[in-house]
């Protein structure tokens, strides 16, 4: 399955914006991002003028590199989301909100993004029962997320078990420790999401 192998460190710096894409480490003093707050490459003295179109394109890799997507799959899911009846910018987040690789990671289950998409790939998560390896999975209400037979023999999710009760879970989403199992309540809600990219601009970047 396709995925960005390379420097996510570099992602956040050529963007200008912390995307918190390697979980625990961006809050730290060893964050790149807090290191080096200047883009990759050779440093220029002077700053050229951003396009309007420029500022869409950097709005679209901020997106992208927020969910872990490449290019190909990120403009499927803002095609679905204009077929969609509502907003298409909100139909485009709610898309990425209930990717089961996201949600692993809003349940608590990994400390990012990556690693969640990590966790599903080796088999340790099951959608209503049954095991899913694939990250890209967009899940509905009253779908539930647990662990396999995998999972539950993990050592990982023994540690995670007795950290897990101290971080947010968001109120779409409901967790249950004892079992380590959550579900989709209902749709995600745009202020609970919290976006680090404007999706609005995505759907003009798209549109023209």
């Amino acid at each position: 399955m396709a995925r960005y192998t390379g420097p996510v460190c570099r992602i956040c710096r050529r963007l200008g914006d912390k995307l918190f894409l390697k979980g625990e480490k961006c809050f730290t003093p060893k964050c790149a991002f807090e290191k080096r707050p200047f883009p990759p490459g050779q440093r220029f003295s002077r700053r050229r003028k951003v396009s309007d179109r420029g500022l869409q394109l950097r709005e679209k890799q901020r997106g992208r590199a927020v969910y872990g997507i490449l290019e190909k799959q990120f403009r499927k899911y803002y095609e679905e989301a204009v077929k969609r009846h509502g907003v298409t910018g909100e139909n485009l987040l709610r898309t990425l909100e209930l990717r089961l690789d996201n949600i692993v990671y809003r349940l608590g289950m990994a400390e990012s993004r990556p690693q969640a998409r990590q966790i599903v790939l080796h088999g340790h998560i099951s959608v209503n029962g049954r095991k899913s390896a694939i990250p890209s999975h967009v899940l509905k209400p009253e779908d539930t997320v647990g662990l396999t037979s995998r999972g539950k023999g993990s050592d990982y999710f023994k540690v995670v078990t007795e950290q897990i009760a101290s971080k947010e879970i968001p109120s779409w989403l409901n967790l249950d420790i004892a079992s380590m199992s959550g579900r989709v309540l209902e749709l995600p809600g745009m202020d609970e999401i919290g976006a680090k990219f404007n999706a609005a601009t995505i759907v003009e970047y798209y549109s023209r």
